[in-house]
């Protein structure tokens, strides 16, 4: 008998829900892989779940290589597509863009530092300068990321090259000979746990509230001179 079609729509049990979304995103991210391997494909995927958490995978290089890379095609078309239309800014235009980018980071900055009461920031500008900071801090969270892991994969191999012997299983003078192996291999796999334990705290003290607004900070400060580079070289 044949099975007639199953209407999708939005599963209403939030359980279910949080299931149904780890099995289908883990079906997607392997499918994107099986495509890339056997059809030598650059593939990028990038996944928000309901709560705001990212999901991403780059099957080639990086995430922000493949952006780029897709930047570069999208520019591309447009180009062949506009049959003559000048999609450039035109210098004078860029540079007014850029002084309002540069006036818009400044104004963020004071309003930081707790000049609220003399600036005066409205939604757009409010919006804005989240953007600026959400894309910063996604960079940052992937370098954070990167930099974790060659520590693991480091502390990994240091233990591989300088195993520890215990031997504290002697019955009446007699040692297995694989005792010594079995202990070295949970005292690596503990130190490594432990290891991973202490880096996750890493993660977690640096999101305190006092180091967030300085990293806020740091990053318009940047903006704004990265901006103000701009502005000279045109």
């Amino acid at each position: 008998m044949a099975r007639g079609k199953v209407q999708l729509r939005r599963v209403e049990n939030p359980v279910h829900r949080q299931v149904t979304f780890c099995k289908r995103r883990a079906g997607l991210l392997k499918k994107a892989r099986e495509l890339s391997v056997l059809c030598d494909a650059s593939v990028g995927i990038i996944v928000f779940s309901a709560h705001g958490k990212l999901y991403d995978l780059a099957t080639t290089g990086t995430m922000e290589e493949l952006i780029e890379r897709y930047k570069a095609a999208s520019a591309g078309e447009a180009t062949t597509d506009g049959c003559g239309r000048h999609n450039r800014m035109d210098p004078k235009h860029e540079t007014t863009v850029l002084q309002q980018e540069i006036n818009l980071l400044q104004k963020g900055l004071r309003y930081i530092y707790g000049n609220r009461a003399n600036e005066h920031m409205n939604v757009d500008e409010l919006n804005a300068l989240e953007r600026y900071l959400e894309i910063w801090m996604y960079n940052t969270r992937s370098a954070k990321m990167q930099i974790m892991a060659q520590e693991i994969q480091a502390l990994k191999s240091k233990a591989c090259q300088n195993p520890v012997h215990i031997n504290s299983t002697k019955t009446r003078g007699f040692q297995h000979p694989f005792t010594s192996l079995k202990v070295s291999a949970c005292t690596q796999e503990g130190m490594l746990k432990a290891a991973n334990e202490i880096l996750q705290e890493k993660v977690f003290s640096n999101c305190q509230l006092t180091l967030w607004y300085k990293l806020q900070v740091s990053f318009l400060y940047i903006m704004i001179s990265n901006c103000q580079i701009s502005v000279s070289s045109l």
